[in-house]
């Protein structure tokens, strides 16, 4: 039987102070390493090229606004490519994979490099291994996590800077002395503070609506504080006097002098956390772009399949191990930098140069001209890496040939999978489900994750103490924690399998089960969405078998589906 590809449904309840954390998380890390990166390429000139990134990242900030308001649904590269070219988007997609990876590294063997640790490259590779193990259970509380550390990472950043001020009349400033060509390389070098605002146009399909105010909100304040920051720092670690290269640690140094030893560890400590949380979400997107490249069918199907805690443990694998074998070869910081750039300019210069050429898109004049004059700059930016970094552009060709031949074995390659009887049942959404509750009228809503017999009996009895025909089933399909995934999707024969034999149990009973399915994370936010949609008056669930650690890295179902049930919805729990 043929099963009809289902809409995504997935609420939009993304602040915009939500989404400037989570994009701080990932945009403001760069001052930690950029820093250090500038002054060891270009001694006391770096403030020069530290004030072009500064004005780069604020233009790419600026166009990544328009993006957001012209893909409300999801702005990612892969994403807003699509609609033009499947092939090109894969390409986009895969680029922004080169930048995850090489993030992931880069995050992580710098924070060890802050911690003070011997050996950082061994304990990042440890770090990355203990990452992908907590991911193996597909945490969901590391978002508020992630951003207390972003804020307390900011609010040291700020500190640091207001007790510079004093010493900015002694700063050593020198313009840069060599050619164009060089001068052009130097810059190429650092440019470095670009790959989080990609992260805020993949959340777009989750902002509170409208898109474009909430997105703006979100993009303005980390884009003064990462650009004028990063800046004025930059000034005033030329005041340091007999500074040399500290490409690893330059927030430390900047601590060290200005404020004092204490302060330089706590601001490595804080720093160091939110470099490892970069890399935590490195991977998470590692993971997410995976799922959604198998989802599409872009990637073999087995990068899509789900552990039992909802993760898919392919692309989990992949995304540790990658990393992990970067470090192997390098984990020189300078090093990584390049690498890094080569894959985030791609995306960004595919992401912008699509963009500002479909004439689809409603924009004004000079944001056309804006995005199409960064996408300019930095496609030549992208052509300097190429022609003067050659691991990078190895490593690039690298993944890009690997992405494309899975992609070549997934659709032709793999042989097509004998068709397999699924039972005849017409799964709903919740809008469809709620289209028809005239016809099927319910005060119930039964939650499922397995048969349970004890679940369905209570049930049943309810239903027919009230003088009730008719119940809503509902099923969760589990996704990995993600801000972007496809707008259809086809529900799995195992969930379609479950709540057939669900609605049968209910039918030989005498009670109609409206089969209701859901797909993405947060079981419990999304079942308590279905209740308030359905306007039932009880939920009713069984009791969790999952584990304690696995309730503490996950949250548990149970009291997320209590906090956010409506007012005067009743919750049942059936042992």
């Amino acid at each position: 039987m043929l099963i009809l590809r289902k809409k995504v449904e997935r609420p939009r309840e993304l602040k915009w102070f939500h989404a400037g954390a989570m994009l701080y998380g990932d945009w403001g890390t760069s001052k930690a390493y950029v820093l250090g990166i500038a002054f060891a390429l270009s001694g006391h000139a770096s403030w020069f090229f530290l004030g072009l990134m500064s004005i780069l990242t604020a233009v790419v900030g600026i166009c990544y606004m328009i993006i957001c308001r012209c893909h409300p649904d999801g702005g990612g590269v892969y994403s807003s490519v699509k609609n033009r070219s499947q092939t090109i988007a894969v390409m986009g997609a895969l680029l922004l994979v080169a930048d995850y990876v090489v993030t992931a590294s880069l995050s992580a063997v710098d924070a060890f490099h802050y911690f003070n640790f011997p050996y950082p490259e061994y304990w990042a590779m440890g770090a990355i291994l203990a990452i992908g193990a907590i991911n193996w259970v597909g945490p969901t509380k590391g978002g508020s996590i992630a951003a207390f550390i972003a804020i307390c990472a900011s609010a040291a950043a700020a500190v640091l800077f207001l007790s510079t001020l004093p010493h900015l009349p002694h700063v050593d400033l020198k313009w840069p002395e060599n050619n164009l060509p060089h001068n052009w390389s130097v810059f190429v070098g650092i440019v470095l503070a670009l790959s989080g605002v990609e992260a805020v146009a993949n959340m777009t399909g989750i902002m509170v609506q409208p898109v474009e105010k909430t997105s703006k909100k979100a993009i303005w304040p980390v884009l003064l504080e990462v650009s004028v920051l990063t800046f004025l720092l930059g000034i005033a670690m030329n005041a340091i006097p007999g500074l040399t290269n500290h490409a690893e640690d330059m927030l430390r140094v900047l601590g060290n002098h200005y404020i004092g030893p204490w302060y330089g560890a706590l601001i490595s400590l804080v720093f160091g956390f939110l470099l490892l949380s970069a890399a935590n979400t490195a991977i998470t997107d590692l993971v997410n772009i995976q799922f959604l490249l198998a989802l599409d069918r872009e990637l073999p199907s087995p990068f899509g399949k789900l552990n039992r805690y909802g993760m898919p443990g392919l692309a989990l694998m992949v995304a540790t191990g990658i990393p992990i074998l970067v470090l192997i070869f390098e984990h020189d910081v300078v090093g990584l930098a390049a690498l890094y750039a080569i894959g985030v300019v791609g995306a960004i210069t595919l992401n912008l140069g699509a963009s500002a050429t479909d004439f689809k898109l409603s924009m004004k004049h000079w944001e056309r001209g804006l995005l199409f004059i960064a996408s300019v700059v930095l496609f030549l930016i992208e052509l300097t890496i190429c022609f003067q970094k050659h691991n990078a552009l190895l490593f690039v060709v690298t993944i890009l040939t690997g992405g494309f031949l899975l992609r070549y074995i997934g659709k032709m390659v793999i042989p097509i999978p004998v068709a397999v009887e699924v039972p005849s049942v017409n799964v709903l959404t919740v809008s469809e489900a709620k289209e028809i509750a005239p016809l099927y009228h319910s005060s119930f809503l039964v939650a499922l994750r397995s048969l349970n017999p004890y679940l369905v009996e209570e049930a049943v009895l309810r239903c027919k103490a009230l003088g009730e025909k008719a119940v809503y089933l509902n099923y969760v399909e589990e996704t990995p924690p993600a801000t972007e995934l496809p707008t259809e999707v086809e529900p799995s024969p195992e969930s379609v399998n479950f709540l057939a034999e669900a609605q049968k149990q209910f039918e030989q009973k005498g009670i109609t089960a409206v089969p209701v399915w859901q797909f993405g994370d947060q079981p419990g936010k999304q079942i308590a969405r279905a209740a308030r949609e359905l306007e039932v008056n009880t939920v009713m669930i069984g009791t969790t078998k999952r584990s304690a650690l696995v309730n503490l890295l996950r949250g548990d179902v149970l009291r997320s589906l209590a906090a956010n049930l409506p007012s005067g919805c009743h919750l049942v729990i059936s042992g």
